[in-house]
């Protein structure tokens, strides 16, 4: 396998409930999963391709939890990266190069026989984990955007995170709530709107998570 790492930071939105029952191992929401994923990486490498500054996202969707596959998904590449580099995120993105269940793209490469041409798009991503409030453009294609949960009595920001020691995607997330539209690309979303979303920082290798236990 080509060696590669990648640290950076992710945000994501999904259509299940806020804490998204996948990181508990329960059944999505509604029956199925949808969700749009933005990246930056901050510092990465696939063998001698440099990745630092890219920036990526990718819109998912189930038709029941994701596990039992027949998944569709897309995924759009910075237009900034260069031949080498839209290569090596799109080898990374669809889980080559990796151990078996090694990392989410892995897994969502392999619950997805349904892949959708990589589109190139301006991508513009900003996030504060410590205030839980970040937005992803990829344009004409797809929004994210993320803001506190709200206390259910006062309305004040509420704060929780989650740690997941053996996760293949991050090891502590900041939990949020988010909203995504589609505007174009092979993949409409329709259900996340005020539903779970999360902040993280990921650092990810062939080999798994860099600190899994």
């Amino acid at each position: 396998m080509i060696d590669w790492s990648i640290e950076g930071e992710e945000l994501a939105n999904c259509n299940c409930n806020l804490g998204c029952p996948c990181q508990f191992g329960v059944l999505p929401t509604d029956g199925t999963c949808e969700a749009a994923v933005f990246f930056r990486i901050d510092k990465g490498h696939y063998g001698e391709t440099n990745l630092d500054g890219l920036l990526a996202a990718g819109v998912y969707k189930w038709p029941a939890a994701i596990h039992e596959g027949n998944g569709h998904m897309q995924l759009i590449i910075d237009p900034r990266a260069d031949a080498d580099q839209r290569l090596a995120l799109q080898a990374i993105m669809n889980g080559e190069d990796t151990k078996e269940m090694g990392t989410m793209w892995f897994v969502f490469s392999a619950m997805s026989p349904n892949k959708h041409d990589t589109i190139y798009a301006p991508i513009e991503f900003k996030m504060d984990a410590e205030t839980r409030i970040g937005k992803g453009v990829a344009s004409g294609i797809v929004e994210v955007s993320a803001e506190p949960i709200p206390n259910v009595v006062s309305g004040d920001p509420h704060r929780i995170s989650i740690n997941v020691p053996h996760g293949f995607e991050f090891g502590t997330a900041e939990m949020a709530k988010g909203h995504t539209k589609t505007s174009g690309g092979a993949i409409e979303l329709l259900k996340n709107n005020g539903t779970h979303a999360h902040f993280a920082s990921l650092h990810l290798t062939g080999q798994g998570r860099v600190g899994a236990i």
